[in-house]
């Protein structure tokens, strides 16, 4: 009575398609990810290629993933944060989330004048950082750094500059 108590079971390695779907539902239900991102999520769990498309594929026909959705929550929430357009530019091609298509997201849903404000915002709440400093030049290299590390451009930058120090 010698019974091959393996065939009856899956390797542990073999994931079936569903077992992936249900682990992308479970991963989309915490906040969107974009396409890129659900692959590598799949791929870390052990799942196969074969089984990754397939579930990425009906991830799109049910309009669980969407790229464009998701980089306009993304750029929603970075502003939020008051990043400018250079750093949300980067942080976008990080998740791989590029094309003509959302490079137009972007000044929709970021308009120049935003980022002026959220520039200004920073700047403010940084003031008496920045006051302390009894070096005038050292003091503008400063604001210059902290904004140009935070994705504003330097237009924005020498503008806000130009306002701070009359």
């Amino acid at each position: 009575m010698t019974e091959d108590r393996t065939s009856n079971f899956s390797k542990p390695d073999e994931k079936s398609h569903q077992q992936a779907m249900d682990a992308a539902v479970r991963i989309l239900t915490h906040r969107e990810h974009s396409k890129y991102e659900l692959k590598q999520k799949l791929r870390q769990r052990g799942f196969e290629n074969r089984d990754i498309d397939a579930v990425i594929a009906e991830c799109k026909r049910l309009d669980y993933i969407n790229d464009r959705r998701t980089a306009r929550i993304y750029i929603l929430q970075l502003k939020r944060k008051c990043f400018g357009k250079r750093y949300i530019q980067m942080a976008l091609k990080k998740k791989r989330l590029g094309g003509t298509a959302i490079e137009k997201i972007l000044p929709e849903n970021y308009p120049d004048a935003d980022e002026r404000e959220n520039a200004g915002k920073l700047l403010d709440k940084k003031r008496k950082a920045f006051e302390r400093e009894p070096d005038d030049k050292k003091r503008k290299n400063k604001m210059y750094r902290f904004l140009y590390s935070r994705g504003f451009g330097k237009e924005v930058i020498a503008e806000l500059i130009r306002d701070f120090v009359k």
